[in-house]
């Protein structure tokens, strides 16, 4: 399918997957009330005398504060109090402008920078200013084209710094006209600051890539949307097609989308079984959902899952699901850890999204906070202090965007001896400085499928694959549940 054909789509799912996130059952407030109040029969009376006296304490303000007071400023600040106590960072309020930013996102017709991002309501437990923090870039946007990583802090928007505005008024900050420019600074690790000035863009980020890479297939899943397991069913149709003998599944940086969506990417490499079960205090969001028995990948086509700490949510359910069956060998780092369910109830302009259950791999783990392991981890060379500070050093130079603005078609040649100009400059690893540059020649260019120069994690993923040892090693693959206790036993023995 054409993805031309599909922009005025594309918006609407990825929307739906705001709204509906990990979505497993519709239910109406009046419902799960009901469900809560037969389990709470016994302290009714406490929760109809607590509901009295905010009741009370709401109207006492408003006739008595000093100050004339806006009823709805009061009404948002309680509601936010209320989902603060929760410690949930997934259980919030929403706002009007936070449902009307939904309404926005529908239509499809607004500009950002692409990325997905969170924000304490509550104090830090590390002690750290209630930032923003970023969670993934979305490929082929400008936060994703400015090198923008999982785990970097935005401390400052526009000159105002982060700490002190709310969510809302964060997004606010960071979408808008598509063509205009936000300032941000970049806070990475404790010794790197630096700042970025990025020109907001209209978000249509496709939700399947794929390539062949020799006789492996190569497909990376960006989101998870309705279009998803169709546009998976097309690239693997023609990966048969040219004859492939292995799969690359790359899940990394994928921070999630629609639960029906990764349970049909699931069939299509598990025969029948279990994908994923949901348990709550609710009953009807206890549910359990199979894999069909048709799959579209031969079980004989060895299969390796790329995940990072930028996989989260329906990306878990997938990794999960194939790690636990013994389908896949998962390579690369810990996933993010997001092992809950949210629904999203609107109140008259207002709305609430709340967690209704938690979800289990096959295995029966909950992976929330925790993520999921690799079966063989692969980590990208970390920077030292000194790294980071010679690395800032380059970045607020602006050393590279200055090369690639005097050579925008720079050659391989061109390439390499800069990159090797600055390694003696900045005493920084030589891939590392060859990568900053490619990046920055493709920030006006759609990305490469894959890059196999520099991508150690889906290099060793190849290794793997073609080896001989691959059918050992997912033999020998434990599930989450069991890698779970015995880290649990370990923490046991040392304390």
């Amino acid at each position: 399918m054409d993805i031309k054909q599909n922009k005025s789509f594309k918006w609407v799912w990825i929307t739906v997957s705001v709204l509906f996130c990990a979505l497993f059952t519709f239910a109406l407030i009046p419902a799960a009330a009901a469900q809560g109040n037969s389990s709470a029969s016994a302290n009714s009376a406490q929760v109809r005398n607590y509901h009295n006296t905010m009741q009370n304490v709401f109207d006492f303000i408003l006739r008595n504060y000093v100050d004339e007071v806006d009823p709805k400023v009061l009404f948002e600040g309680a509601m936010n109090g209320l989902f603060e106590a929760l410690n949930d960072p997934y259980s919030v309020f929403m706002t009007e402008s936070d449902m009307d930013e939904i309404s926005h996102t529908t239509q499809g017709n607004f500009g950002g920078i692409g990325l997905h991002i969170t924000k304490p309501t509550v104090p830090r437990p590390d002690g750290k200013p209630m930032w923003v923090e970023v969670a993934a870039p979305m490929e082929d946007t400008p936060g994703w084209r400015a090198g923008i990583n999982p785990g970097d802090f935005i401390t400052e928007i526009n000159g105002i710094p982060t700490e002190t505005i709310t969510m809302d008024e964060v997004l606010g900050m960071l979408r808008g006209i598509p063509g205009e420019q936000v300032k941000l600074v970049i806070k990475r690790g404790e010794k790197m600051e630096f700042p970025l000035t990025l020109t907001r863009a209209v978000i249509e980020v496709p939700t399947v890539k794929h390539a062949m890479i020799g006789d492996t297939g190569y497909l990376k899943l960006i989101t998870f949307t309705p279009m998803t397991a169709e546009r998976s069913i097309m690239a693997i149709n023609d990966f048969i097609v040219n004859g492939y003998k292995y799969l690359i599944l790359d899940l990394r940086n994928n921070y999630g989308g629609l639960l029906n969506s990764a349970v049909d990417i699931s069939n299509l490499f598990l025969e029948g079984g279990l994908v994923v079960r949901t348990r709550s205090r609710i009953p009807s969001e206890n549910r359990e959902l199979n894999a069909k028995q048709y799959t579209l990948v031969s079980a004989d086509i060895p299969v390796i899952v790329l995940i990072n700490r930028g996989s989260a949510s329906a990306s878990e359910i997938v990794a999960g699901a194939l790690k636990d069956r013994g389908r896949a060998f998962l390579v690369g780092e810990n996933t993010f850890g997001k092992g809950s369910v949210q629904q999203v109830f609107p109140l008259n302009n207002n709305g609430i999204r709340i967690t209704t259950a938690r979800y289990y791999t096959p295995s029966d783990a909950n992976i929330d906070k925790l993520g999921i392991p690799p079966d063989l981890k692969v980590n990208f060379p970390e920077y030292t202090e000194e790294n980071a500070v010679e690395l800032n050093k380059l970045i607020n130079a602006n050393r590279i965007p200055e090369f690639v603005s005097k050579n925008p078609n720079a050659t391989k040649e061109q390439v390499e001896a800069f990159a090797a100009a600055l390694e003696s400059e900045y005493h920084l690893n030589l891939s590392l400085l060859k990568r900053l540059i490619r990046n920055e020649l493709h920030r006006t260019e759609i990305a490469p499928v894959y890059d196999l120069e520099y991508d150690i994690q889906l290099q060793e993923a190849l290794k793997i694959i073609h080896s001989n040892d691959y059918q050992n090693l997912l033999r020998n693959v434990k599930t989450i549940k069991a890698l779970q206790e015995e880290a649990n036993d370990t923490l046991a023995i040392a304390s």
